[in-house]
């Protein structure tokens, strides 16, 4: 026995380094059991965004707390896979949970290089910090930490794991998951991404603000080359491609402040938010709703390319305004302080924000936010030229410093612009069943949410006039009828106010006409003629057939000249009762809602004209409309809309006083489109602006491409309807005779009118 004394002693120092194992078996068998339930990972169910979509099915809007695109695993991409693998855990498939291979290593690579440089997380490790533990470096979170990914691996498997891990980690600009951060980096899906920018993203889980390609291009760039030469030397790509994609410019579609969707549509996915939180409430931000609208991804981005060219043209008529402000040279000496200067300065679209850097002879230098320096020369100088002057206000005066905004014009020359202070409003819509294709609510929704189309209130001046013909043509007045062109004096009884003297736009007066001419011609006084000999409450009574709400039109003879309140939207609805003979029907924007799991929980079932609409008119009084708001097109106030090379438009311009508000109403048969634009805080336009020079081109711009395709189309004369020959001699501004329409119960005088064939019209008839 005691020649066995040193037996216990030895078999200590041999058991000893086995205790700290010992514990961890120990530790590890009583905390298994404790460790949560895996059901959030096999029944995943993250937190996902209101997402708004055109007709097609193209994201147009996304409202949430996090920003998702859930994609299964076989639809990832390789090379995608393969980035990921390389930045994080190319020994993925190879492990258990923990790569002892990969640990060890990571201790050397921080031994050897004095520091904590390489981390040993595997990405089974990093699910379950994501899902489960908090981001504290302690021991004990790591225990658990590795626990969970024994018990991850044993339950789900390797694709399973990682289309978790590729749906869930955070990579910045709120999105969650690779498939969000496509869209929300490079606005595509992961299948279009380059190799470069799947490196860019796949270099985002490690620090998503460091790496930031959007806010830290430098340090994202970096990031990037490591991953593509980890990717190198695993050989998931080849020296070609390394070399390809070192050198592909790192451009993103983002900004730090806005996603970018495929056409800009803030107050179209505005209004969808607002009636989404009326029906569900904060469950819109988390439940994954879906919902598709009416618009049409071509029309919206003509209709935004449409609003936003016309106001620039308009605001450039009317002269440069000088700088935004002024930034202290001395504070922005470096690029980084240049940029930071700029920060907060949003950009509006292609008018983005530059501070300029030097102003000589040649041009002026500017630094434009995100990095760009750019001269500016010859035509680019010319909407400014006036203040590079020296003898300038300092406030004024274009000078190192200023803040100002740059808009490039074409590949190499770029423009001195600034941001408009008028406001525009367009819409546009199937007139026979309502369906909105286009919505753009203001200049910018980024720094203006108002949404003109549906909360301004404004006077449609001559665009109203329409409506009050139309109520003559129900009294049994005519196109073939003469009013009067002259002076009146209207008193306070009638006009609600002080004695009132209208003019016409022009100053003056024609004498008699025919009502067609007068609408062509827009004459002011014979739209009063036509109200006073109608009735003021019949008159307000009629127009709400249209959708106008009667308190808002008030019993005066100032209606004639659409001195009342309506909506751009109200004007859509209107106009849409005669470009689709007669039937009242509602505008609308959502065709259908979807819960997260695809289930239909809303669909729009639209009353269609002449299919249950409520017919509000007589076919033969839009037809009649029609023909005269072409003949406005053809010969009038709009005639500049001829340039579209088309015979089956009609609508009309609209003018308030002092040129506070400029409209045009217009439509075909398939499309209906209302333009406005005038300011916030209602003042004159400008002395020579009108309806048909500040609105109708907008509207143009748009139509040239919404029907480009359309074929022009002839419209039927409806029956109970009467063509005739009438005699304008003695009328001034008249060719003589002219075919004209009537209601078969409202015939002209035999003495003043033939009746005709309106299949053989004559030479020089100008049926529409």
């Amino acid at each position: 026995m005691t020649s066995r004394w040193w037996f216990y002693p030895a078999l200590g120092v041999l058991l000893l380094p086995l205790i700290p194992m010992i514990f961890l078996v120990v530790a590890a068998i009583l905390t298994y059991p404790t460790l949560p339930s895996l059901e959030v990972l096999t029944d995943y169910r993250p937190k996902m965004p209101l997402r708004v979509f055109s007709t097609e099915g193209v994201l147009i809007g996304e409202f949430g707390e996090e920003r998702r695109e859930l994609v299964k695993i076989e639809d990832v991409p390789l090379l995608m896979k393969q980035a990921i693998l390389a930045a994080e855990d190319d020994r993925f498939y190879e492990h258990g949970g923990v790569d002892y291979i990969g640990v060890l290593r990571a201790a050397i690579s921080n031994f050897t290089s004095g520091g904590a440089k390489q981390g040993a997380s595997t990405i089974t490790m990093q699910v379950a910090r994501n899902f489960f533990l908090s981001k504290e470096k302690t021991m004990s979170r790591k225990f658990n930490e590795m626990l969970l990914a024994f018990k991850i691996e044993h339950n789900l498997s390797k694709d399973e794991i990682l289309q978790l891990y590729v749906n869930h980690i955070y990579l910045g600009q709120r999105a969650y998951g690779f498939g969000a951060a496509a869209q929300a980096y490079y606005s595509k899906p992961l299948v279009e991404l380059k190799i470069s920018e799947m490196a860019m993203l796949a270099g985002l889980p490690k620090a998503p603000g460091a790496y930031n390609p959007v806010v830290n291009p430098k340090r994202a760039k970096i990031r990037q080359e490591y991953i593509l030469k980890r990717m190198r030397d695993l050989n998931y790509i080849t020296p070609e491609q390394f070399d390809a994609s070192l050198h592909d410019p790192m451009q993103t579609k983002q900004t730090a402040y806005h996603q970018v969707f495929a056409v800009n549509a803030g107050y179209v996915a505005e209004m969808v938010r607002q009636e989404m939180y009326e029906r569900y409430k904060d469950d819109i931000y988390t439940q994954g709703y879906s919902v598709h609208t009416t618009i049409r991804i071509q029309d919206q981005a003509a209709a935004y390319a449409a609003l936003r060219k016309g106001v620039i043209d308009y605001d450039q008529r009317h002269g440069y305004r000088g700088p935004e402000g002024f930034i202290d040279p001395k504070k922005t000496t470096t690029d980084d302080l240049l940029e930071d200067a700029l920060q907060d300065v949003l950009s509006s679209d292609d008018l983005i924000p530059a501070i300029v850097q030097s102003v000589s002879a040649k041009g002026v230098s500017v630094y434009v936010k995100g990095g760009e320096i750019v001269e500016i020369q010859g035509s680019g100088l010319r909407n400014a030229q006036q203040m590079l002057g020296e003898r300038l206000a300092l406030n004024r005066r274009i000078r190192k410093g200023s803040l100002i905004r740059v808009r490039q014009i074409n590949n190499d020359a770029w423009e001195i612009s600034q941001l408009p202070q008028a406001e525009a409003a367009f819409v546009s819509a199937n007139p026979n069943d309502g369906a909105i294709y286009a919505l753009v609510g203001g200049f910018d929704f980024g720094n203006n949410q108002f949404n003109h189309v549906t909360q301004a209130w404004r006077q449609p001046g001559s665009s109203f006039k329409p409506f009050i013909y139309s109520a003559a043509i129900e009294k049994g007045f005519t196109p073939a009828s003469v009013i009067n062109d002259a002076p009146l004096v209207v008193d306070t009884i009638d006009t609600g106010g002080e004695a009132w003297e209208p003019k016409n736009y022009d100053g003056s007066f024609e004498g008699p006409m025919r009502m067609r001419q007068a609408l062509i011609k827009s004459k002011n006084l014979v739209s009063i003629r036509i109200l006073q000999s109608i009735g003021l409450t019949y008159a307000q009574d009629y127009v709400t057939k249209f959708g106008f709400e009667k308190d808002k039109i008030g019993p005066y003879l100032t209606m004639a000249l659409g001195a009342v309140s309506v909506t751009p939207m109200q004007m859509l609805g209107g106009y849409s009762v005669f470009a689709n003979g007669g039937y009242r029907v509602t505008p609308y924007l959502i065709q259908r809602i979807e819960d997260g799991q695809g289930t239909i929980l809303s669909q729009a079932a639209p009353i269609v004209a002449a299919k249950g609409a409520e017919q509000v008119l007589d076919v033969r009084n839009t037809f009649t409309m029609t023909n005269m708001m072409g003949d406005v097109v053809k010969h009038g106030t709009a005639i500049r809309a001829m340039e579209l090379g088309r015979h089956d438009l009609a609508g009309k311009t609209g003018t308030t006083n002092d040129a506070t508000d400029a409209w045009f109403c217009g439509f075909h048969p398939q499309l209906v489109a209302i333009t406005w634009i005038g300011y916030d805080t209602p003042r004159s336009l400008g002395e020579r602006e009108t309806g048909g020079g500040a609105a109708l081109p907008i509207w143009m711009d748009y139509m040239r491409v919404a029907l480009k395709d359309v074929p022009n189309i002839e419209y039927a004369i409806p029956k109970q309807m009467i063509t005739a020959r009438i005699n304008d001699e003695g009328l001034r501004d008249t060719n003589g005779t002219r075919t004209e329409f009537f209601y078969e119960e409202n015939l002209p005088p035999e003495q003043t009118a033939v009746i005709v064939d309106p299949s053989k019209p004559a030479e020089g008839d100008q049926l529409f």
